[in-house]
């Protein structure tokens, strides 16, 4: 039984909240990968005309009749299945098009190129144009995280290992980790975006089709009809000058699928570490208020941690995406069945995953909003116990390493045990109490006092941020 072509529904992103609406999602629909799809034709008949094959009017012809509007985006869908790929059924549409204009410029459409010289470029070109956007949102995130940091260089908060109280820290050295972390990320996104590159290789990768088709307009096949191209076609489409045509050799696929990654993970263990804080037994930072924000259907009183959460969903698909692009690394022969075809949707998937994630983290950066009162009141919950590491440096000398850890040990289980502070416990100590006064013991137990490098370490982000291109 047929299908309509005209039958499929939408995909508006019902069920993938992480990124719909965000700018990524009309960067990478059906309708901007056709646009794109047309603009690797135009680039071609462009580059073709810079090295002398095809005259200016017949460029201008397929330039102008590259509009999408012109081609039924339904029907070429379901007609890709016939050829394994959309690109067959494009080119006998577009050359239809082309052809009611000016009969004699439809035999430059397409001239020499094969489907999946077509549809990589296309590839490239929605990945560049989704991975400015994510660079342009990793900045906005860098810049706010970079402001936490600095403005909470002092804000004490407790430091938290295999879920327990560990050591003091501050909230600003939390958040120059987030930086760090998003700052890795972009550079690399950078990196990658400036290296994409056009793809031309014709049917094996031989560029024998192009190099004809010059002999044919009487040219030399070999100084103008391939190797000649590439610089012309890579700049028409804003993409790097490919070394070879990469049909099976796709590290540049299984590098965007790495990046990707590389940013929700980023962005995600923000998000997760704003989602534990955000609990409401810790309640050290909130996600910003807005209307309907972290609403539940049943729960009138909850505020969920909706920002983050679509982040943290972001995170944890797109390493299964990116897996896909790095099998497909395995392509046999000089064009494969099946690997190169593999990609296509989880690329999608993982640059609207991505875009998603980084447009959201902007919001939840910009807006988080810090409850110092109740670090401070977290920190205490172990009555000084926190510091115990500290003091642990200061009786080591007089008691010896091990002695002075097994009373620390002991103090700090007494002390949990009766509700009492540690110091008080402590002063109770006869080892301890010839040594030092209850003053000097509150002070070797000042959360504030034990913060080590962590000013020094801000500063140092900060100035990566800088590097980076940030503001200071």
């Amino acid at each position: 039984m047929s299908v309509n072509a005209r039958s499929v529904g939408t995909d508006s992103g019902l069920l993938a909240p992480s990124w719909a609406g965000t700018p990524v999602a009309a960067e990478v629909t059906d309708e901007a990968w056709l646009r794109a799809l047309l603009d690797v034709e135009v680039a071609l008949a462009r580059a073709q005309h810079a090295v002398g094959l095809t005259p200016a009017a017949v460029v201008e012809t397929i330039a102008s009749a590259a509009d999408p509007e012109r081609l039924d985006l339904a029907a070429l869908s379901h007609a890709a299945r016939a050829a394994a790929n959309p690109v067959v059924a494009l080119v006998t549409a577009f050359t239809e098009v082309v052809a009611a204009k000016d009969p004699a410029a439809a035999e430059y459409v397409h001239r020499g190129s094969t489907s999946q010289d077509i549809l990589d470029s296309a590839a490239m070109r929605v990945s560049r144009r989704a991975l400015d956007l994510i660079a342009g949102d990793l900045s906005r995130v860098a810049a706010a995280l970079a402001a936490l940091a600095d403005t909470h260089r002092h804000t004490l908060v407790a430091g938290r290992t295999l879920a327990q109280h560990a050591v003091p820290t501050t909230f600003g050295l939390k958040a120059a980790g987030w930086l760090s972390l998003v700052l890795d990320a972009l550079r690399r996104v950078r990196t990658v975006a400036a290296s994409l590159p056009a793809q031309l290789g014709g049917a094996a990768g031989t560029l024998a089709a192009y190099h004809e088709y010059a002999r044919l307009d009487g040219g030399d096949g070999r100084a103008v009809g391939g190797l000649a191209l590439l610089r012309p076609f890579a700049e028409a489409l804003g993409l790097a000058e490919p070394v070879l045509p990469w049909h099976t050799v796709r590290t540049p696929v299984a590098e965007l699928g790495a990046v990707l990654q590389l940013v929700t993970g980023a962005l995600g263990k923000f998000a997760l570490d704003v989602q534990t804080l955000s609990r409401t037994e810790i309640g050290e930072v909130s996600e910003p208020a807005a209307a309907g924000r972290g609403a539940s259907s049943a729960m009138p009183q909850k505020r969920n941690p909706a920002l983050a959460t679509l982040i943290v969903s972001a995170a944890r698909q797109v390493p299964a995406h990116a897996l896909v692009l790095a099998q497909c690394l395995l392509a046999e022969d000089e064009r494969p069945a099946g690997a190169w075809h593999a990609e296509w949707q989880p690329l999608r998937e993982a640059l609207r995953l991505a875009g998603g994630a980084a447009h959201t983290a902007v919001e939840l950066a910009e807006g988080l909003v810090v409850h110092p009162g109740r670090m401070r009141a977290n920190l205490d919950l172990t009555g000084g116990a926190i510091v115990a590491e500290r003091l642990n440096v200061a009786l080591a000398p007089a008691l010896g390493k091990t002695t002075a850890k097994k009373l620390l040990a002991s103090a700090s289980f007494e002390a949990a045990d009766t509700g009492r502070p540690l110091a008080e416990v402590l002063s109770h100590r006869p080892e301890l109490a010839a040594r030092f006064t209850p003053a000097q013991l509150a002070d070797l137990l000042d959360p504030a006092h034990y913060t080590g490098a962590a000013d020094a370490l801000i500063d140092r982000a900060l100035r990566d941020h800088e590097d980076a291109g940030g503001t200071p």
